[in-house]
């Protein structure tokens, strides 16, 4: 079964139940990237890595799912690099957003300690918040 139903919408199964949750931006701009990368580069992590860099230009990671980022580019020093960089990537997080937006997620994920903490902080726990959103809802949790 292939990324896209006749009808061009996306196939849904063949989604990271993270994109599930998600917009049909967001799904539709993955699903793509990952038929075109797979083209290039055969079904394995690479062309996985590649869809999400694509993802992370137009949308970040908030709990469970992925948002529309306030302004579309890079998401971190990773993705702005491209593909022979071999730094840390924020998981998802618009680490480049501002320390205004990146608080104001962690308010709506009630990230505790947000308040005195640093950008690269706020970077840090929203990470492990999602993640901890991304586990509970695959559980069927909330």
């Amino acid at each position: 079964m292939g990324r896209f139903t006749k009808k061009g919408e996306v196939n849904e199964d063949e989604l990271p139940s993270t994109l599930q949750r998600s917009d049909e931006k967001a799904r539709k701009t993955y699903a793509a990237t990952l038929e075109s990368a797979e083209e290039q580069y055969g079904d394995g992590e690479r062309a996985h890595r590649t869809a999400y860099a694509a993802l992370k230009h137009s949308h970040e990671k908030v709990g469970d799912h992925w948002e529309p980022k306030e302004e579309n580019g890079p998401s971190d020093s990773q993705a702005a690099g491209g593909a022979d960089t071999s730094r840390e990537t924020a998981g998802g997080v618009d680490a480049n957003a501002s320390k205004d937006h990146l608080y104001q997620l962690a308010k709506k994920l009630d990230v505790p300690g947000r308040s005195s903490m640093s950008k690269p902080e706020l970077v840090d726990a929203l990470q492990k918040a999602n993640d901890r959103r991304t586990r509970q809802a695959r559980k069927g949790g909330s």
